[in-house]
């Protein structure tokens, strides 16, 4: 397997680097405004740090499920990546209305109030850095999708819909944290709007359609309980977080948490050229994306994995061939190879198989056959 063309994906693969950069003398780099703990500062871990990288570089991929004990790095690493976030075109309507949208469809395309501002010259988006948006545990569905502005319907005597969180999380990092905790109607809501890129919320006779282009990321603690097995497949990549085995990593790790502890701006400052980097190429690596196409035979492969792991939801394969192209484009390549398939397949196949659902095909096989036998007869 050949080294990585990217700098990024060689910072993933060489702790040495890592070690080089904590102990350079500090420059001056600037402060951040929020000093978050550097996501390319996090020892090990690093098939956790790929995946998240994955999923922001295609959505496509259908976001990481983290799984892993409490103190294993999952919510430092998924906050870490607001520094890394790439920016993005956003619609300035709640609607999601666009100049794209009229150039392909016409001025109907839009609503009443942009159709306005595209008429006198107004954009109707604004290019910015994606944003990481966090669910609380205690969110109520209509805090989610979105319901009645009930301070308007008290103060007013008016009934106006209200934005929910989904709303604002388009184009940007949904993170759930405790996913397995979290309520069945609202992860549902969530997974479906994901999966279909908008919603719509109808309370009464009123109806309000958003879109929701999401990147979702989950963690929990299976000590804390199970995740349902429909929501689980519901996410692409799957990655099990251990804590450290190497004690110098693990005391690298600590001297790295203290020094943060200590003072957090300095600590961010020695990774701000790392972090900009990392950043430029995630960037490159999403207009990149499009123009990825398979080496011969990649495809067909990652069918036969599929079938030989007895594998029932297409999900697996979509997942596994999306995440090889978005680690080609990360590793600055237009052509996903069978390495990157072998890279990205066990956070794509993993946990997907379903022991009772392939007792019962199996017995659903057997059944047909004695009803063809009996038919043909």
């Amino acid at each position: 397997m050949t080294a990585p063309k990217s700098h990024l994906l060689e910072i993933l693969r060489q702790y040495s680097v890592a070690q080089k950069v904590i102990s350079t003398p500090l420059t001056d780099n600037g402060l951040a405004d929020d000093a978050r703990f550097p996501f390319l500062s996090l020892v090990g871990q690093t098939e956790m740090k790929l995946a998240l990288l994955l999923s922001l570089v295609n959505r496509n991929v259908g976001g990481v499920l983290l799984i892993g004990p409490r103190g294993t790095g999952k919510t430092t690493a998924v906050r870490g990546l607001v520094e890394l976030m790439p920016t993005i075109t956003r619609s300035l309507c709640p609607y999601g209305c666009t100049e794209a949208a009229v150039e392909a469809l016409g001025i109907d395309a839009i609503c009443t109030d942009c159709a306005k501002k595209y008429a006198n010259g107004e954009p109707l988006t604004a290019t910015e850095p994606m944003r990481l948006i966090e669910l609380p545990l205690n969110s109520r569905l209509e805090d989610v999708v979105g319901g009645i502005n009930e301070r308007i319907a008290i103060e007013q005597q008016k009934v106006q819909l209200q934005r929910g969180i989904l709303s604002y999380a388009d184009q940007n990092l949904l993170y759930i944290d405790e996913v397995n905790l979290l309520d069945d109607a609202i992860i549902n809501a969530i997974l479906d709007a994901a999966a279909q890129g908008m919603f719509t919320v109808r309370r009464g006779p009123m109806t309000a359609t958003y879109q929701s282009r999401l990147f979702l990321v989950g963690s929990m603690n299976p000590e804390e309980g199970k995740l349902r097995p429909q929501i689980q497949d519901r996410f692409g990549l799957r990655v099990v977080v251990r804590g450290l085995t190497d004690p110098s990593n693990r005391l690298e790790a600590y001297r790295r948490a203290v020094a943060y502890q200590q003072n957090p701006h300095q600590f961010v400052a020695r990774w701000q050229a790392d972090t900009e980097q990392a950043t430029a190429e995630i960037q490159a690596a999403r207009e990149r994306l499009p123009h990825v196409t398979f080496a011969p035979d990649v495809e067909k492969t990652g069918l036969r994995w599929v079938q030989e792991l007895h594998i029932e939801s297409h999900r697996a394969e979509i997942t596994m061939l999306e995440a090889a192209r978005a680690y080609a484009a990360l590793d600055e390549r237009d052509t996903a190879t069978l390495d990157d398939l072998r890279i990205v397949a066990p956070m794509a196949l993993r946990q997907r198989e379903s022991a009772f659902i392939t007792d019962y095909m199996a017995k659903e096989s057997d059944y047909d056959r004695q009803i063809s036998e009996v038919i043909s007869r």
